[in-house]
């Protein structure tokens, strides 16, 4: 195959991140055909899948309920634990300032992301939160996997989304 790289010549996570990267993105497109922002999350163990989720965010009313928060709480139950230690989070984009924090306090080994986020990415772009060595974990950060096809999933919802009015949730005000 032109461009296949020999089994022998590629890192040992590649076909595993490839595999859950690809799961990371059906969730983000299942978000998108639910009106949510397109980002999906995988947190796993080897090839073991813990967790899988997708931003939440216009469905719930929480602003905490970004893909990654999501995965990463789901995975710790499956565990019995809040340590991810050993497991990877796999996310169709760069984490912000909340999701790369809790991917620290969950002591996580690698973070995988396709697409950086120019406005909110804390795991490279804005800052660096995996890699500060001020904070009492760092862990290992692979980018740009699947990024072209993370990164068009991105642009087509938004521009889908600014050609036609956007509804606002209709909550009663907690006050009323």
């Amino acid at each position: 195959m032109i461009g296949a790289v020999p089994a022998e010549t590629r890192r040992p996570h590649e076909d595993t991140d490839l595999a859950m990267m690809r799961r990371a993105l059906l969730a983000a497109e299942e978000a998108a055909g639910r009106g949510e922002v397109p980002v999906g999350a995988v947190v796993a163990r080897g090839e073991e899948i813990l967790a899988v989720a997708a931003n939440e965010r216009e469905a719930t009313g929480d602003p905490t309920a970004h893909a990654e928060l999501l995965a990463i709480r789901e995975a710790a139950k499956a565990l019995g634990g809040w340590r991810l230690s050993g497991c990877t989070l796999y996310a169709t984009l760069e984490p912000c300032p909340m999701c790369a924090g809790a991917a620290h306090a969950a002591r996580l080994d690698r973070l995988v992301y396709a697409t950086p986020d120019p406005k909110a990415g804390y795991a490279g772009t804005l800052h660096d939160t995996p890699a500060d060595r001020r904070l009492n974990h760092t862990f290992a950060v692979q980018t740009g996997l699947l990024e072209r096809e993370a990164t068009e999933l991105l642009k087509t919802f938004f521009k889908n989304r600014r050609k036609r009015p956007r509804e606002a949730p209709q909550r009663p005000h907690p006050t009323a």
